[in-house]
């Protein structure tokens, strides 16, 4: 009779390739938000009191219809200097971006973080059932790498 030299083989719990930790666990969720309606001016006195660099733009029904930035400020900035015009004039909706990326609550953080590199977006709004739930940026996603152990990578 032939023994194995092996032994017993020891029974290693699965493990998921990556962890599941979505990006609700770590989501930004009181924001600061902004009307379609709101001046321009409005919008850019809220982003520097705040020391913000954008934030969702949404309906009366808390629906996402865009992102407003520090981006879309300075373009009317510019443009009010070559026009020779000091006043910064229009609302939120004339200047925001409407065409916006918004990601699922129960999206993973590792495939968040794969869009912010291939997006080149600094935060993406999160969006459940067409209403704006929160907001999460490439910190929070730093943030939720860093509260992992090592032993769950």
């Amino acid at each position: 009779m032939v023994k194995s030299f092996k032994g017993e083989m020891e029974k290693v719990p699965k493990v998921d390739a990556a962890p599941k930790i979505t990006v609700e666990d770590y989501m930004a969720k009181r924001l600061i938000t902004f009307s379609p309606d709101q001046s321009i001016m409005d919008a850019i006195s809220i982003l520097l009191k705040n020391k913000i660099s954008g934030g969702p733009v949404v309906n009366d029904q808390n629906e996402l219809i865009g992102i407003i930035s520090e981006g879309d400020c300075l373009k009317e900035i510019v443009k009010g200097k070559y026009d020779n015009i000091p006043t910064l004039t229009g609302t939120v909706s004339e200047h925001m971006a409407a065409d916006v990326v918004s990601i699922a609550p129960e999206t993973n953080v590792f495939e968040v973080a794969k869009m912010f590199l291939n997006k080149r977006l600094r935060r993406f709004p999160v969006v459940r059932n067409g209403k704006l739930v929160g907001q999460i940026s490439q910190k929070d996603v730093m943030q939720a790498v860093t509260n992992l152990k090592s032993r769950t990578w």
